[in-house]
């Protein structure tokens, strides 16, 4: 086993007012943000990661939400200067920030920028007036329409966004104009999602009718197909990039890579190769409580290992999202686990819907339309 590429995630849990559908980690602002002790408690918290982690490089940081934008330049360059301080950042490294275009101002975002965010991942989620009104979003058509036209102005010259599918009262051909509008754009990534129905969720509390499954797929495979027209090529389940602008963090997620996790309710994962052990973290969830326990360095909630008979489980719900898979000297070495440990954890799984090689594993053409039931497979075993 080798110690593998490592990333830091900071979650910055407030937003405007919680979308219906939305089951992340969030609570509605208010006016008492104090965003300064929010800042202290992330800097306790890396603190204390730092006795777990060593002296990595980390290759790209993310800052997820909630909506991260709602914080001033001023404290988003307090953050990433602390980090700077106390982690060894790689030179060419990739810094997202997630934004709303609720929450667009051009001199707040000059200020992203010259904080060092270099990469902006803007949630759109439809350019459609009726659609995000249903979707319960702050930001109406005309503010979608200009939040790239803002964040370019700032400097910023990578950008994903996000769009939903599947909404409620959606035609196939209103998701293909959503997609359209965002390559009219010209950004370099494109995350394209199944709008679910999740639990503890308003919508699960009440559910929007939704397009039946068939209506579902079918209008999947026309927005992927004007995805690949305009030039973007899917990579992962979600995740559509132009030539070499795919998310390299995300990417690290999806290679099994290690991610320091830090804010109320972050995850993060950590390698020991010395103890041939992989765990995974998470920290106290409710803000409050975690700005008061993150300064007495008890911002931890909990811990586990990964057992040995997980590891293959865990590795493939990672890996085999990627469209063209990974490398099996990635899951030896991320693993600690033989190649074949490897071929006999996929006995039981055709070669109609998996390939594997010395060289590779991923699932054939057909077999991504069923990744669900192969990892099934691979957690049974």
């Amino acid at each position: 086993m080798q110690t593998p590429p490592t990333s830091l995630y900071v979650h910055i849990p407030w937003c405007v007012r919680k979308c219906p559908y939305c089951d992340f980690n969030s609570h509605e602002a208010g006016e008492r943000l104090d965003q300064a002790a929010y800042i202290d408690a992330l800097m306790a918290d890396l603190d204390t990661e730092l006795h777990v982690f060593g002296d990595r490089t980390i290759q790209s940081v993310f800052i997820g939400g909630g909506t991260p934008s709602l914080f001033s330049a001023e404290s988003i360059s307090t953050l990433l200067q602390g980090c700077a301080r106390r982690l060894r950042l790689a030179d060419d490294i990739e810094i997202t920030m997630e934004a709303n275009p609720g929450t667009f101002e051009q001199e707040r975002f000059s200020g992203f920028r010259q904080a060092g965010v270099n990469r902006l991942s803007i949630g759109i989620q439809s350019f459609d007036a009726d659609h995000l009104q249903q979707l319960g979003r702050i930001h109406n058509d005309d503010e979608a329409r200009t939040a790239v036209d803002i964040a370019r102005q700032a400097g910023f010259d990578n950008i994903n966004l996000d769009l939903m599918f599947a909404l409620p009262g959606q035609t196939i051909q209103q998701a293909i104009d959503d997609i359209h509008q965002a390559c009219a754009y010209e950004v370099d990534h494109i995350s394209h999602y199944q709008l679910t129905i999740e639990p503890n969720t308003l919508f699960h509390k009440h559910p929007p009718v939704q397009p039946d499954d068939d209506h579902m797929w079918r209008m999947q495979q026309r927005c992927q197909q004007t995805l690949a027209a305009q030039g973007y090529q899917q990579y992962e389940v979600s995740a559509y990039a132009r030539e070499g602008r795919q998310s390299r963090h995300n990417l690290n997620y999806w290679q099994f890579g290690d991610y320091i996790g830090i804010g109320a309710g972050a995850h993060g994962k950590v390698t020991d190769v010395a103890a041939d052990t992989i765990t995974r973290r998470w920290k106290k969830r409710q803000p409050a409580d975690y700005i008061r326990s993150s300064t007495q360095g008890k911002a931890l909630s909990g811990n586990s290992t990964i057992a040995d008979q997980d590891r293959v489980f865990e590795f493939m719900m990672n890996a085999l999202r990627l469209k063209a898979g990974v490398p099996v000297d990635h899951f030896t070495a991320r693993t600690g686990l033989s190649y074949a440990h490897l071929h006999g954890a996929c006995r039981d799984i055709g070669e109609d819907l998996l390939q594997l090689s010395p060289q590779r594993i991923s699932t054939t053409a057909y077999g991504y339309r069923f990744l669900d039931e192969i990892l099934q497979v691979f957690l049974n075993s």
